[in-house]
């Protein structure tokens, strides 16, 4: 399956859409529970920090056509997690400046389709990114090459084929077409075929009504053999238009299935090859494994920020509490991406490392971890010394 990743200016009813303030007559209700959500802050929140360091840093206001808030639509599978789009955020940051602090993924789009009546899901995910520069104030400069270099770390991340680009991706929609009209063409030329076919047998025949006559001659009854004729055609075109259908369908289905098949056969050997590598190889597998607690070490942080916005006023001064919601934070982080819990015991055994998010969880970026509190954390023995 392909992605690709896509950044145009953000909408003002952005987070209105991508966090579902209010119902959409193009969602489906029922699938609204399977979405994922994370926002480190508000959109007009930061368009006011943007302005306000755009000021600072240039000694200029930022300029009106200045897009500093974009938006990107990330095609996704139904398995993608969070963490891998943490992952994604954290890649953009750190090689293309970009900052995203907002994730939306939408599993409740989709269409029905008309013919099969089987939903066809639109899996995606929303990015709301900073596109700020932090060394002049102004809005980051990127070439055709950082753009091609997005659409690489989005598929990278994600474990999924880089979409085609450019004139290629053109030509096989023109392709495309044009075998989709060879198609049709095929069936009709078969209907016609199938028609003539059965008007030219003996049931032809059949439709045809005669009489005798006064004189006893066998005369046509043109009204009623007419009427045979149309009912024989109504019946002709009902039976082809079914068969096409059921044709198309099938035809859908099992070019799906293919697809999916070459999906997983695709992860794997992927998976196979990587396993193989990190059996054999020590350094290899140390390697992987820091890379791992890494995202997982990212997005925990992240759920911790996201944590503290939605409820800012919670009283984190009882360690037992503060511990409790930790764990909390971490099984959710474990559920929604399939993260053994053992990780965070790796993670939590860097006393530095459990300082720092239990400092965060309590004060927040802006407050430095006080020195009573780690005592009295450690005597509890909730760090590890």
């Amino acid at each position: 399956m392909k992605t690709s990743i896509n950044f145009k200016a953000v909408k003002s009813d952005s987070e209105t859409h991508n966090f579902r303030k209010k119902t959409f007559d193009y969602i489906r209700k029922d699938l609204t529970p399977k979405n994922e959500y994370w926002l480190e802050e508000k959109i007009v929140d930061r368009i006011h920090k943007i302005e306000s360091y755009c000021k600072e840093k240039s000694g200029r206001k930022l300029q009106k056509n200045a897009m500093p808030i974009r938006e990107a639509v990330v095609v996704i599978k139904e398995s993608t997690t969070m963490l891998e789009l943490q992952n994604l955020a954290k890649r953009l940051e750190d090689e293309l400046k970009i900052r995203v602090f907002q994730i939306a993924i939408h599993k409740d789009e989709g269409h029905t389709d008309k013919e099969t009546k089987e939903w066809k899901p639109n899996y995606h995910a929303h990015l709301v990114v900073d596109w700020q520069d932090l060394e002049t104030g102004k809005t980051l400069k990127h070439q055709s090459f950082h753009y091609s270099k997005m659409q690489d770390l989005t598929a990278e991340c994600l474990n999924m084929d880089r979409g085609i680009s450019g004139s290629k991706g053109r030509l096989e929609a023109i392709e495309f077409k044009i075998q989709e009209k060879e198609e049709d063409l095929k069936v009709l030329e078969e209907r016609y075929e199938m028609m003539k076919s059965e008007m030219n047998s003996k049931k032809s025949e059949e439709l045809v009504v005669k009489e005798n006559d006064f004189l006893g001659f066998k005369k046509i009854k043109t009204d009623k053999t007419i009427e045979n004729y149309e009912k024989a055609f109504r019946t002709y075109k009902s039976t082809i238009l079914k068969n096409k259908t059921e044709l198309e369908s099938k035809s859908k289905q099992i070019t799906e299935l293919n697809t999916k098949v070459d999906d997983l056969k695709k992860q794997v050997h992927l998976f196979k090859n990587k396993n193989s590598v990190l059996l054999t190889n020590p350094i290899v597998f140390a390697s992987e494994k820091k890379k791992y607690l890494e995202s997982v070490t990212n997005i925990l942080e992240r759920e911790i920020k996201f944590k503290r916005y939605r409820y800012p006023n919670i009283d984190r001064a009882d360690n037992q509490k503060l511990v409790s919601e930790m764990g909390e934070i971490a099984e959710k982080i474990c559920q929604e991406n399939k993260i053994p819990f053992s990780a965070f015991d790796e993670i939590f055994k860097d006393s530095n490392k459990s300082m720092k998010f239990f400092s965060q969880l309590r004060f927040g970026d802006n407050n430095k971890l006080r020195n009573e509190e780690d005592t009295e954390l450690k005597r509890k023995g909730y760090l590890k010394r």
